[in-house]
């Protein structure tokens, strides 16, 4: 679990919770825009209370894994990770190709549709992409008008919902950003933290391949320019791999950019597998 989510039987009270936040951090590099964006989502109570509520509905409420600040925290690295390890290796981000923006934009799109695009768990998590949009758009507009001209906020705006609701199941992203947030939300699996759901405190197939997720490292390739490198420390970690990560990169468009490699480096373990790659 995490300091959001740290006992789904007693959660501590709300006013402790909003107290008591997690900072979000993210490498802003020669980014202005991006920093001073970032600045207002910590100062910004409402988006705050948002992930309280999305994290109670998904630990507290349904038994699952963390769906908090945390988690769009990882998420969010681990998204321009990705953006800038692609746009190094000459791949050009949607919002540059389609409207002649720059690359900082799409480090802005892909940053705050990986901070958001959970927030809809606050409804429900039946629908929750779809309900995203709409409790999405005012924080956006929040945080898009001290960087943005209207016309050019509008146009953010819809490349960053584009990217929300690609995250779904069947999302099929039609921009490199989108396909950046989808790929990096199935990257949040290390140390245990599933995206699968399952129930707290179960031993089958999602609970065990999910402790076996030792470490995910988002690395440039030698072939593709991205490769994502998982470390198991049991080979159960496959179905992990498999089922999650494999669903999300195919139809994100980054299957010719991005390759993983899963390897058990335990020592103990009779190893059934030894390396999975796709």
């Amino acid at each position: 679990m995490t300091e959001e989510a740290s006992s789904p039987e007693i959660p501590r009270s709300l006013a402790d919770r909003l107290a008591h936040r997690v900072e979000i951090t993210v490498p802003v590099r020669h980014n202005p825009k991006l920093a001073a964006i970032i600045e207002a989502v910590n100062r910004h109570d409402h988006l705050y209370a948002l992930w309280v509520a999305a994290n109670t509905t998904a630990v507290h409420r349904l038994q699952m894994s963390d769906h908090g600040p945390v988690h769009v925290r990882i998420v969010a690295n681990s998204a321009l990770r990705i953006l800038r390890l692609l746009v190094a290796g000459g791949i050009v981000p949607s919002i540059v190709s389609d409207y002649g923006l720059e690359n900082e934009d799409a480090e802005i799109v892909v940053t705050l549709a990986a901070l958001l695009h959970d927030v809809g768990m606050s409804i429900h998590r039946i629908g929750h992409e779809d309900f995203s949009l709409f409790v999405a758009q005012p924080i956006l507009d929040d945080l898009l008008e001290p960087v943005y001209s209207a016309g050019v906020r509008t146009i953010v705006s819809a490349e960053i919902q584009h990217a929300i609701i690609s995250h779904r199941k069947g999302g099929q992203p039609l921009t490199i950003e989108g396909g950046v947030v989808r790929v990096a939300d199935a990257l949040d699996m290390e140390q245990g933290r599933s995206r699968i759901p399952f129930t707290a405190g179960a031993t089958g197939i999602h609970a065990v391949s999910a402790a076996a997720i030792e470490s995910v490292r988002i690395e440039s390739g030698e072939i593709k320019p991205v490769r994502v490198r998982i470390k198991m420390g049991n080979s159960a970690g496959v179905y992990q791999v498999d089922e999650l990560l494999r669903r999300k990169l195919k139809g994100s468009g980054l299957e010719s950019h991005v390759s993983v490699e899963a390897v058990v480096e335990a020592e103990t373990e009779t190893k059934l597998v030894q390396r999975f790659e796709f």
